[in-house]
């Protein structure tokens, strides 16, 4: 009798625990709900992004693809610094969802992303293949992107909405600058941009790509990115693909704010 009222007990502490969390989780909503009407009569920035979340893909015991004694954890790793110092000499803030060779989950990769407000996320990756003649550099973008539900969507996936049922324009369009600068800085063959439902980017409610830089099981490329100067161009035309995405949505923004204006007067 006594097990069965400790029990109960024990049920009760928990769903209070749970109700006390949604609680806290609405009135927050409705607080945020309040400050963005408050700011609604103010002008939009033309801003597209206020951060960018770096990716570096696998870490610690997911060593990625591997070749020569190289594995893909530490390039994607030593590209994504680059980039992070890049970004951050043009001011833009940034992330990183590992900082060092730790393994992180894709789920918490994603989840990290939509806890990061007005951001982009840029995952690197570097590929591999059977054919050892397989060359090039590719871009991906989600065909479907989760919507969010809730400030409870970025810790638990469970609760954002489906997926969109066409691909993010935003991403495609970063897709392509980011594409068209590694071709352009690192003379490799193009791959194109693609769509492809990889979960990191399919799971991400922002503006999100991953990027493949190259094969590790294709000598010749293999060789090249050993070199920090070849890391280094590979890190230039992915901060140079963001800066054009940010410079080409901040003019579009700009330009319909104008149209607007003018219809209002």
């Amino acid at each position: 009798m006594k097990q069965a009222f400790r029990n109960v007990l024990a049920v009760a502490g928990l769903l209070l625990m749970i109700a006390s969390f949604v609680w806290i989780l609405f009135h927050q909503e409705k607080r945020s709900a309040v400050y963005k009407e408050s700011k609604g009569a103010q002008p939009r920035t033309s801003k597209p992004f206020a951060a960018v979340v770096l990716d570096p893909g696998h870490g610690g015991q997911d060593s990625g693809a591997m070749c020569g004694g190289v594995m893909e954890k530490d390039l994607t790793l030593d590209v994504a610094r680059r980039v992070d110092r890049l970004l951050d000499s043009q001011g833009i803030a940034t992330f990183m969802t590992r900082v060092g060779d730790s393994y992180v989950s894709l789920a918490d990769r994603a989840a990290f992303a939509n806890r990061a407000n007005d951001s982009i996320f840029i995952s690197i990756h570097f590929n591999e293949d059977n054919k050892p003649v397989a060359s090039g550099v590719e871009t991906y973008y989600a065909a479907h992107q989760i919507a969010s539900g809730s400030a409870l969507a970025s810790w638990l996936p469970f609760f954002s909405r489906p997926p969109s049922s066409s691909p993010k324009p935003e991403s495609q369009s970063l897709a392509g600058f980011i594409q068209e600068a590694l071709v352009a800085r690192t003379s490799s063959v193009d791959r194109g941009t693609q769509a492809k439902q990889f979960f990191v980017i399919a799971n991400v409610t922002s503006p999100a790509v991953l990027i493949e830089g190259g094969f590790i099981t294709n000598k010749d490329e293999l060789l090249k990115l050993a070199s920090e100067d070849y890391r280094d161009q590979l890190a230039a035309a992915v901060a140079d693909g963001i800066l054009r995405y940010r410079d080409v949505v901040s003019q579009r923004n700009s330009a319909l704010a104008a149209t607007s204006q003018k219809s209002a007067e």
